[in-house]
């Protein structure tokens, strides 16, 4: 897992294979062995090499380093390989210092803190993550070291953290030191879908029984509006209506609104739980059947979904693959105590359909 995101960019796949990259958790410690062990004998390892939970060694190049009185300080640039990460490029910097009592872990410039329960780590603690803090811990023990004091800082991670789900999740003055393989594997859904389970456990620990999952940011401000929901409760579902629900099974919220277009909500009635066009197309042959009245060929003739739908007149089709789209959600939340509905919503940001 890369970053707590809003969601990945949608780039074009690059040609041929795809490169790996390193989590932010894996810079950092790279960071920590760099400095500890400029503490420890006056020299900074370039390239240090760390081991990750599965037993990989990789081995990153230092772009800073700097010593003082008691203290270094070691800078990792990373590299996210071909996967379109927020944080790619950016430098993840430790400042060490050795004594006290065990490992302690500091939030630095750019990293956040902790405000709210249902994360991995409790309010009022930096945003590092246990595995990273793991890593790191072993890293120092790796080394001779059993106390110290380890700050971590991103140069610009406030800002970046704005594009992330952060705010949301209430870690404030920045990003995340995430990761639990120490791995990016390029164009994974993990990151994403993780977020989202994120998400539900901060609504859960906050005590929310109603939270939603859209497709996107204008079905996002119309339920929203709708009920006057905190931002808190605001899933950023995107695509991964399945991630959504399958993790609401498990751990469920007294209630859920499934808001999206059209085009998004018709995939989710046909019972695809991927929505994102590259792993699941609008079934037309499916629309026709939800639209009698329409002449079946040119329904069949259609370019989209939306031309569909601009065909009909009146609401009725939209309710109608609402209604199919509530069936789907319901067969995948199961007996779980969890209230459904789905929102379709115009481009215009009108709610044209409510299924409930």
């Amino acid at each position: 897992m890369a970053a707590l995101y809003i969601g990945p960019m949608r780039v074009e796949k690059p040609e041929g294979e795809l490169r790996r990259g390193w989590t932010t958790g894996a810079c950092a410690t790279a960071a920590v062995k760099a400095a500890f062990a400029a503490l420890r004998t006056g020299e900074f390892p370039d390239p240090v090499t760390i081991t990750l939970p599965k037993g990989e060694q990789p081995a990153f190049p230092l772009a800073l380093e700097e010593k003082g009185d008691g203290w270094a300080r070691a800078g990792i640039i990373k590299d996210a390989g071909d996967d379109p990460d927020v944080t790619h490029g950016c430098m993840v910097i430790a400042t060490v210092r050795e004594g006290g009592d065990g490992i302690r872990f500091r939030a630095g410039p750019g990293v956040g803190m902790v405000t709210r329960a249902g994360l991995p780590v409790p309010p009022g603690e930096p945003a590092i993550n246990p595995v990273p803090r793991r890593m790191m811990e072993m890293a120092i023990a790796e080394l001779g070291g059993t106390a110290a004091e380890i700050e971590i800082s991103i140069p610009g991670g406030e800002a970046l953290a704005e594009r992330t789900w952060n705010p949301r999740l209430g870690i404030v003055g920045g990003l995340s030191i995430l990761g639990t393989t120490g791995i990016v594997h390029p164009f994974s859904c993990a990151a994403w879908i993780a977020s989202i389970h994120r998400g539900v456990d901060v609504a859960r620990a906050m005590g929310l029984t109603h939270v939603a999952g859209c497709t996107g940011s204008t079905s996002e401000d119309a339920v929203r509006a709708h009920y006057g929901l905190p931002l808190e409760a605001m899933l950023d579902m995107g695509d991964f209506a399945g991630g959504l629900l399958k993790y609401l099974r498990t751990h469920p919220v007294a209630r859920v609104t499934i808001g999206g277009g059209f085009g998004k909500i018709a995939k989710l009635a046909q019972g695809a739980l991927d929505l994102h066009s590259g792993r699941s197309q609008v079934d037309l042959d499916f629309l026709a059947g939800l639209a009698p009245e329409l002449p079946r060929d040119r329904v069949l003739a259609a370019n989209t979904a939306q031309e569909v739908l601009d065909m009909a007149e009146g609401d009725a089709l939209s309710r109608r693959v609402a209604a199919a789209a509530l069936r789907t959600v319901r067969g995948v939340l199961k007996e779980a105590p969890v209230a459904a509905e789905v929102m379709i919503v115009s481009r215009r940001g009108e709610i044209i359909a409510h299924e409930r």
